[in-house]
């Protein structure tokens, strides 16, 4: 593996662990602080604002270097004709599930902030957000079995 390699790698792990973090993060103490009142709006629309900046970081970053990764390790056939490309397409798809869902909670969050709600906004991106939650948990686990598959 060339530095580069490596350095892409690593690029992608932390940004795949950090944008995965920041959504459970919010599904797990913002909103259900904005559910009971104990945020403010201004608070609400900071942390959504945070997590905007690296849901879209990461998942451009994700983009470019997965797409190196797959350009480098695999051709279209093993890409379309093994488990492990097939895993690759799936980390694909979660990959702009991902990003839609969080752009959608995280959208419904700030037009309640924008009124100066809490409790509302954090009830119609709740559901949002609990999907992206468990569509970032079905990414690592798709991105241990690619790498389970590989060694």
């Amino acid at each position: 593996m060339t530095l580069v390699d490596a350095a892409i790698y690593a690029i992608h792990l932390v940004f795949a662990g950090l944008w995965s973090g920041a959504v459970l993060f919010t599904s797990y103490a913002v909103v259900p602080m904005a559910l009971n009142g104990d945020l403010r709006a201004g608070a609400l629309d900071a942390l959504t604002g945070k997590l905007r900046t690296v849901s879209r970081a990461s998942s451009v970053l994700l983009l470019l270097t997965g797409g190196y990764l797959a350009v480098t390790g695999y051709t279209s056939e093993s890409l379309l004709g093994s488990g492990r490309g097939h895993l690759v397409l799936t980390m694909v798809v979660l990959w702009f599930a991902l990003a839609s869902l969080v752009e959608i909670g995280a959208s419904k969050l700030v037009d309640g902030t924008a009124k100066q709600k809490v409790r509302q906004p954090a009830a119609e991106a709740r559901p949002f957000l609990l999907a992206a939650s468990l569509v970032a948990a079905l990414l690592l686990v798709d991105a241990g079995a690619i790498l389970g598959l590989y060694y």
